[in-house]
């Protein structure tokens, strides 16, 4: 299974991630993957102005328990299916989950570089991702002959890939993305036959 891009952030009604939590323990995926931009921190979207009112402190703590609520909210169903297990003693659910981190996670990094002052005081730690195999922004991860990345890159500028077609074509093997709104697909056959799918699904 996985999660597009959920962009948490504060005054938002995540019961749509229980949901799918739900759906989660219905289906008991094997791998749930986690494609990024989970936290929106909208507080350092516009960070390259260091000092701004955008960095008060309060509003990134905010950011980060919208990231708190929110994965609290997709993760409840299997807590309290496993917690049921246990009782009865019986099998619990423990996927591989898979979070490959977002350019909107990336802004923590990002604001650190542009201020030294912020080293130690904030950092991706923060996210409550504890519970998550957690690969940095941009790092492809491979899973039963799948790539996964937030967004795959070409060219010198190392600009995101924006079609499924033109995945399949840079990258020549099945991916599946996210960033971008919407959802894509395309499909395209290896030499040997094999078939090959792409996948850019930016929204939740």
């Amino acid at each position: 299974l996985v999660l597009p891009d959920v962009q948490a952030k504060p005054n938002t009604d995540f019961s749509f991630l229980t949901s799918i939590g739900n759906y989660i323990i219905a289906k008991k995926p094997d791998v749930i993957v986690n494609i990024g931009d989970f936290a929106d921190m909208p507080s350092l979207s516009m960070h390259e102005h260091a000092g701004t009112k955008s960095m008060e402190g309060k509003r990134y703590k905010e950011d980060i328990w919208a990231a708190r609520y929110a994965m609290d909210a997709l993760l409840e169903p299997i807590y309290a299916f496993n917690k049921k297990a246990i009782k009865n003693k019986e099998r619990q659910y423990k996927p591989r989950m898979v979070l490959t981190l977002g350019n909107h996670e990336h802004r923590i990094n990002r604001a650190i570089n542009n201020d030294k002052k912020l080293d130690g005081m904030i950092s991706v730690d923060d996210l409550p991702y504890q519970d998550w195999e957690v690969h940095p922004f941009l790092e492809v991860v491979v899973i039963e002959g799948i790539a996964f990345s937030h967004y795959f890159t070409s060219g010198l500028m190392d600009r995101p890939i924006t079609t499924a077609q033109a995945l399949l074509n840079k990258q020549h093997m099945s991916c599946v993305a996210g960033h971008q709104q919407g959802r894509q697909i395309a499909f395209g056959k290896r030499a040997d036959g094999k078939v090959m799918t792409a996948l850019i699904i930016g929204s939740c």
